[in-house]
């Protein structure tokens, strides 16, 4: 299983488990990153140390270490 960091540009996985602390884990299922939930990788800036998502029609930025703690699955 991988985590969100490793999938490349227009990868679309499905959310596997969230390993964060209670307070991200929240944050990240208001966006709606949750168990079973698809996403889009639409940018992956290593530079800058972000990776940009599509969860249904919102877009949003996670920084590299959030994105680690989301193992996925490629769909």
């Amino acid at each position: 299983m991988n985590n969100l960091l490793d999938c490349h540009k227009g990868c679309k996985a499905k959310v596997a488990k969230i390993n964060a602390d209670h307070n991200l884990k929240q944050r990240l299922i208001s966006f709606g990153v949750m168990k079973g939930a698809e996403l889009l990788v639409l940018e992956h800036a290593p530079r800058k140390k972000t990776i940009e998502v599509k969860v249904g029609k919102m877009r949003i930025a996670l920084r590299a270490e959030e994105a680690q703690l989301i193992e996925v699955e490629e769909v």
